[in-house]
């Protein structure tokens, strides 16, 4: 998968090793180091760079991360929600929780099988998550027609759903994700702890679309909360900025390796 991403981003230009940047999670030991090194190596790529996911994250959204304040960035991807608290381009803390988009979707899929005898896949699922998932109630609450398996006869029906069902489906999962929060803002210093209360935390990755989360975690947690400009890519976007000027960013990479 990696060889035919850096042709498609070379344009077939096979005689040319790039030099990639890798996002990872904060957590990473050093043995996932050495197999990512190895993975993007063998692809066909010159020069590895490791840069964690919050950081780029925060790149992305134009955080002023090299200031001496700190930024709480929370990234929410498919697999796992990242969150770490940025201060003089450097990780001051972090927590990484393997709860995500992924987890809504499965939650949606046991809600609907456990409430309603109905069996849907995962596109499905996540269909309904982007249509009417919501963590925080609506001012005009949505419904939806759901097309799936009955479990008990095994033929094809149709049931309406309502996103306060689907509310009840992810409250738990929603709730980790709040959890996680509470404990890294309780290993936060004092004077960082300050800055965000001011600044707030910033949420980026696909799982911030999910309506009305960022009202959830204020209420919840009583700290400001943004959803960065196209959440969806401030990852990439952060981790394109790095690659285009590494003179400038080098610091903020966790290891450089080079062939």
């Amino acid at each position: 998968m990696l060889r035919n991403l850096i042709l498609r981003a070379q344009k077939k230009r096979l005689l040319v090793r790039p030099r990639v940047i890798v996002c990872v999670p904060s957590g990473i030991t050093e043995v996932e180091k050495r197999a990512v090194r190895d993975s993007a190596l063998h692809a066909g790529s010159r020069e590895v760079y490791l840069i964690s996911e919050p950081v780029a994250a925060a790149i992305g959204a134009d955080l002023p991360i090299d200031e001496a304040c700190g930024n709480m960035v929370m990234d929410i991807g498919g697999g796992t929600s990242e969150i770490a608290v940025i201060s003089l381009s450097h990780i001051v803390v972090h927590n990484s929780i393997r709860v995500g988009g992924d987890k809504i979707d499965t939650d949606i899929i046991s809600y609907l099988r456990k409430k309603n005898n109905l069996h849907v896949g995962l596109q499905t699922a996540e269909k309904i998550k982007m249509a009417i998932g919501s963590a925080y109630p609506l001012k005009q609450e949505l419904s939806m027609d759901v097309r799936g398996r009955d479990i008990v006869s095994g033929y094809p029906v149709t049931i309406k759903i309502t996103s306060e069902e689907i509310r009840e489906a992810i409250s738990e999962t929603v709730t980790a994700m709040i959890d996680a929060i509470k404990r890294l803002f309780e290993r936060t210093a004092p004077e960082l702890s300050a800055d965000i209360a001011e600044r707030g935390i910033f949420l980026t990755g696909g799982g911030a679309l999910l309506k009305g989360l960022d009202e959830k975690i204020r209420k919840t947690v009583d700290l400001p909360v943004h959803v960065v400009p196209d959440p969806l890519e401030c990852v990439v976007k952060g981790a394109g900025k790095v690659l285009d000027d590494l003179d400038r960013y080098r610091q903020v990479l966790i290891k450089r390796i080079e062939d």
